[in-house]
């Protein structure tokens, strides 16, 4: 199959499906996941889809893109929750939550010069590679999950567990307990 023709397909699915796994199109195609990764960038690059975690979405062109609107999961970001990543050439991109700016920031590191998030309790602007993430507490803040939440001080993070439960972590960690608990799953919302 010609690559023109998988891509078709793919994006066939795609209107049916909505999401799909780079695996599972390998799987049902029979090619390389290498391969579905070449086909998603081409289709990324003409705009058609959008790479999401181990997967791709459908492009929704008639859906324009708000400010807010997450490069990662593409759901509408909050203020308290959201997070800027500013690359190297100085453009910005927006994450709804801690959640998607830390996976963001796991993938394209390289191309990343500064991660900014807010700090939960007093909303001010904190450096996320400074900032104390809780992990999982028990309150329900409406955005990606593992939920994560982000403090400037790690003395206020311990408090708020106290309350809420849930795992202090810094940037690293945070990022390999997220990895690790979606084991390859789109976000959740």
């Amino acid at each position: 199959m010609l690559p023109i023709e998988r891509q078709q397909q793919i994006l066939a699915w795609l209107e049916e499906e909505g999401t799909l796994k780079v695996s599972d199109i390998s799987e049902r195609l029979k090619v390389s996941e290498m391969t579905i990764y070449r086909d998603i960038k081409q289709l990324v690059s003409e705009n058609k889809a959008a790479k999401t975690t181990n997967g791709v979405a459908l492009f929704q062109k008639e859906k324009s893109f708000s400010s807010n609107q997450c490069a990662y999961c593409f759901k509408e970001g909050k203020s308290r929750l959201s997070m800027q990543i500013i690359m190297h050439d100085h453009s910005v991109e927006h994450a709804c939550c801690p959640h998607c700016g830390l996976l963001m920031f796991s993938e394209r590191r390289d191309e990343i010069s500064q991660l900014i998030c807010h700090d939960f309790l007093y909303d001010t602007t904190i450096s996320a590679k400074m900032a104390t993430f809780l992990l999982q507490p028990d309150i329900q803040i409406h955005c990606c999950e593992p939920q994560v939440i982000a403090f400037q001080s790690t003395k206020h993070a311990k408090q708020f567990q106290k309350g809420f439960g849930g795992e202090i972590c810094d940037l690293e960690k945070a990022i390999h307990i997220i990895k690790s608990e979606m084991q390859g799953e789109t976000c959740k919302h």
